[in-house]
């Protein structure tokens, strides 16, 4: 049974969308935004804290600007400005139809399909001026800075030596043309229908500019013996190296820092230990 929405949340999904039928209304996982689901009808995206309010409005352009591209896939399109409800910020997106699949499955052939259609999606000038490109090395506040000087002291000895190669390795993989990565191409933020056809991609905050082998290491959920047929050997061993180097969705947290320091250093640690030791990545020694 899923969590009945708070009524705070209803509210601003009621102001968004007047009549929509909020009876059938359900409570979805946003990451840094309470989403309330109207389906058939559209998602309602409520930021929770203040940085994901002050980051909504271009999360929303960025949206209109995929959708603009012409993927072959459905994006969310946004259908009321963004509005803020005190220190909150929401926006309503259209309903896209479908589920995501469990972790271990997937046609490969499918998921190259995906993986080829985002990363040949044409970068207009506004994409490229929306979206931020990482770099490891880009001054202190670089990804691979912070992983080296910041993450690394940090973790136990057994991880230690071990996470040093991990970073070398990833620092010095072959440079690629930078592609549209949607840097959270996982679980239900795919949707596809009950024949297996992608229906729609959801979920783009976490959009950027570099490898596409970054989105082939996410779509790894469906199996790395899924993602090995439906990829070229090189990309297949780029998104191993990536995945490898911490957890893929460790880095993309810190692709996106912006110049930012990284906040609650040990927490962030935790969770890459607690991957670490449970994971490892794929082809762990």
């Amino acid at each position: 049974m899923s969590e009945p929405v708070p009524a705070d949340l209803l509210e601003i999904a009621d102001a968004l969308v007047p009549h929509a039928p909020l009876d059938t209304a359900r409570l979805g996982d946003g990451g840094m935004h309470d989403v309330v689901l109207i389906p058939g009808v559209a998602a309602v995206r409520v930021s929770r804290r203040a940085a994901a309010a002050e980051a909504l409005p271009r999360r929303t352009e960025v949206l209109r600007a995929i959708g603009a591209a012409g993927p072959p896939f459905a994006v969310p399109t946004p259908l009321t400005p963004v509005t803020t409800f005190g220190e909150r910020a929401a926006v309503a997106v259209s309903w896209i139809e479908g589920a995501g699949l469990g972790a271990g499955q997937g046609d490969p052939a499918l998921i190259g399909e995906l993986l080829r259609s985002v990363r040949e999606l044409p970068l207009t000038p506004e994409l490229r001026a929306l979206l931020p490109a990482p770099r490891a090395c880009a001054g202190r506040e670089s990804w691979s800075t912070i992983v080296a000087e910041e993450v690394i002291p940090r973790l136990p000895d057994r991880w230690r030596d071990r996470g040093r190669r991990r970073l070398a390795d990833a620092l010095a993989l072959e440079p690629v043309p930078d592609t549209l990565v949607h840097g959270d191409l996982v679980g239900g933020n795919v949707h596809w229908d009950e024949n297996g056809k992608l229906v729609g991609v959801l979920d783009w905050d976490r959009a950027h500019l570099f490898d596409p082998a970054i989105d082939a290491a996410f779509m790894g959920w469906h199996g790395w013996d899924n993602l090995r047929p439906a990829v070229d050997a090189g990309t297949y061993r780029r998104a191993v190296t990536w995945e490898r180097a911490f957890g893929v969705d460790h880095l993309v947290a810190l692709f996106l820092l912006d110049g930012a320091p990284l906040v609650l250093v040990d927490s962030f640690v935790t969770h890459v230990v607690a991957w670490l030791d449970e994971d490892g990545g794929p082809d762990r020694p």
